[in-house]
C-alpha cells in the first residue's frame, strides 16, 4: 500500500516564467574606453547587444481551501508582465532611468526585479505570498539568482 505525505505541514511552492527581450552594453563611465574594453570585452559596444531574458519568480504559501490554488495565474502574471514591459524591446541603458548611470549586467538587473517584485506584489492580491526567490536567465547557461 502506497503511502502520501501530508502536505499541509510542508511548504507549498510554485514558480511562474516570464520572457523579455532587451539590448544593453556595459560601460563604466570613469573608465577610458580601453579599460573598458579591456574589462568588458564584447559588452562594450557603443551599439550594445541584446538579450531573450528568462524572469523566473518563485512564491511560497498556503493552499486556498476553495480554489485548491496557491495563487491564481490572474493575479500573479500582471505583476511580473508589469515590472518586465519596462525593459521588453528596449536598450535598457537608453530608456530606463535607473540604468543611466548604473550598468546593467544581469546581477544589477536581477536586483532592481527583485525590489520592483517585492514592492509591486506588496500591495496585490498576492500579498499573502512569500516571494522567496527569483532567477534572471540571461542565456540559458548564464543565470543570477537572488533570494532569502
Amino acid at each position: 500500500m502506497k503511502k502520501y505525505i501530508n502536505c499541509a505541514n510542508l511548504p507549498i511552492r510554485m514558480s511562474r516564467k516570464v520572457f523579455f527581450s532587451s539590448a544593453h552594453l556595459y560601460k563604466q563611465n570613469a573608465w577610458s574606453e580601453s579599460q573598458n574594453q579591456k574589462v568588458f570585452g564584447k559588452c562594450f559596444s557603443e551599439f550594445g547587444h541584446g538579450h531573450n531574458y528568462t524572469l523566473e519568480a518563485f512564491f511560497e504559501g498556503p493552499i486556498d481551501s476553495q480554489t485548491g490554488l496557491l495563487a491564481n495565474l490572474i493575479d500573479v502574471d500582471p505583476i511580473l508582465k508589469q515590472i518586465t514591459d519596462e525593459f521588453d524591446h528596449k536598450h535598457i541603458n537608453f530608456v530606463h532611468p535607473h540604468f543611466k548611470t548604473l550598468i546593467p549586467t544581469t546581477e544589477n538587473i536581477a536586483s532592481y526585479l527583485w525590489t520592483a517584485i517585492q514592492k509591486n506584489g506588496a500591495c496585490s492580491p498576492i500579498s499573502f505570498l512569500k516571494f522567496y526567490k527569483m532567477r534572471l536567465f540571461e542565456e540559458p547557461d548564464l543565470w543570477v539568482e537572488v533570494g532569502l
